[in-house]
Parts: C-alpha cells; structure tokens; sequence
C-alpha cells in the first residue's frame, strides 16, 4: 500500500506489498523488498536498498544522492534516525540483519555493522566504524572513526570509545575504558561454562593492564577455542595500547 502522498520517483524499485506511509520520499535509485514497512515523512535518497521486512519509523532521513547503503532484513529504525545524510561525507554503509536502531540516532559513512545489534538513543557512530554482531551501544554515546567494536560487546551509556573494543567485553565512561568482560551476554549466548572460562583467562592474561599483542598474536595461532582465537586475534591487530 503506498499513500497517496507519498512521492516516489519512476525508476525505484518497490515491492508490491511494500507499506509507504504519508509524505516519503523515496528516490530513483531505491530498492524496497517484499515486507517493507515506511510510516510518514520517511526520506530515501542514493543506492539504498533495504531488504525483506525492513520497518522505518517517521522522520528518518538515509543517504545522498551519491549514497550506497544496504539495511539488513527484519532491521528495525526508530524516529528521526540519519544515515549518511552529511554533506561530502558519503561512503557504503552496510547495515546487517535484524538490528534495532533507535530514535535519533546519527551513523556516517563506511560504517559496518554486523547482524543483531541495538543501538539505542542518541547513538553517533561516525566515519569508518566497524561493528559485529549482538553488540550493544548504550544512548547518548559517540563512536569516534575508524574503530573496530567485536562481538558480543556492550558499551555503556554516555560512553565516548576511542579506541577498539575487543570482542565479548565491556566499556564505559568518557573517555571510555575496558571495565571488564560482557558477562551476561556470554551467559546468554555460551551455554558451556567451558567457553566462558576459558574467555576469562584469556582476558586475564592478554588485557592485565595493557594490551599483550605478542601473547594474543601466540594465542590465536595455538588456542583450539574459535572464541579464544577470534578474542585474541582481535586484539593482536587492534589499535589498544
């Protein structure tokens, strides 16, 4: 159903049961799949596509004219959200699958982000961000370009990260600085007592008060545990210090 206010250009691509809401606008160069829901005064510009059963909420405006930007299916992006809409600022973002992405929230250009994340409010992730999956950003916190956030982390709210966030751990504070592991996330996502053990030591001996790229450059390579190599590797090629 598309609402006869709707504006939408000739050459956009959009699926037959698409739902676009009152007053968007949707450019030539859009693609909208099956199941994709648009409330009021959405704003589509570039080569943005959004996958199967994308939900856009009222007053998020995504892409430039020269924009390449990917959203992930069932993603879902609250009011008054912007995606590369920042003048000469524009390069691919790619937004994973199944991410919640709240209300006022400000993502750049070359941003990654992997599948399953929340971002809540107020979130700004600027320029050249990379994201993994089940990450978690806490509202009003700010990314700073160029930092890679791995797997499983949480970031505290109010948090300024300057810094690589190694995966499955925990940062808070501005400026932000490691508190410790995720616990509850691995809780939630390891049910082996094993695996979270074995993380801990690892994050005991490679993060004792600076990061031990030479042990976590060793430990990737001999760990047989694919969490404690991906942890360790991580952190051997990550701009901690």
């Amino acid at each position: 159903m598309i609402d006869k206010t709707a504006i939408i250009h000739n050459d956009a691509v959009v699926a037959e049961d698409a739902v676009i809401g009152p007053f968007c606008n949707i450019g030539k160069d859009v693609i909208i799949l099956a199941g994709c829901i648009l409330e009021s005064n959405v704003i589509l510009k570039g080569h943005t596509t959004l996958l199967q059963n994308v939900h856009i909420f009222s007053f998020t405006n995504i892409g430039q004219d020269d924009s390449k930007i990917t959203i992930g299916q069932d993603t879902t992006i609250r009011e008054f959200v912007q995606l590369d809409t920042f003048a000469n600022n524009s390069k691919e973002i790619s937004i994973g699958h199944e991410n919640f992405i709240m209300a006022y929230v400000q993502i750049f250009g070359g941003v990654e982000m992997g599948d399953k994340c929340t971002i809540t409010n107020a979130v700004r992730i600027n320029e050249d961000v990379s994201c993994g999956n089940s990450v978690i950003i806490g509202g009003l916190s700010t990314i700073e370009s160029g930092n890679k956030i791995g797997d499983g982390v949480m970031i505290g709210g109010a948090s300024y990260v300057s810094h690589d966030v190694p995966p499955f751990c925990l940062v808070e504070g501005n400026k932000s600085s490691l508190k410790g592991l995720n616990l509850v996330g691995l809780r939630r996502r390891f049910d082996d007592a094993v695996v979270i053990d074995e993380i801990k030591l690892a994050y005991k001996r490679l993060l004792n008060g600076k990061a031990d790229k030479d042990a976590a450059k060793k430990l990737s390579q001999e760990s047989s545990n694919v969490y404690v190599k991906q942890f360790a590797d991580f952190i051997s090629h990550s701009n901690l210090s």
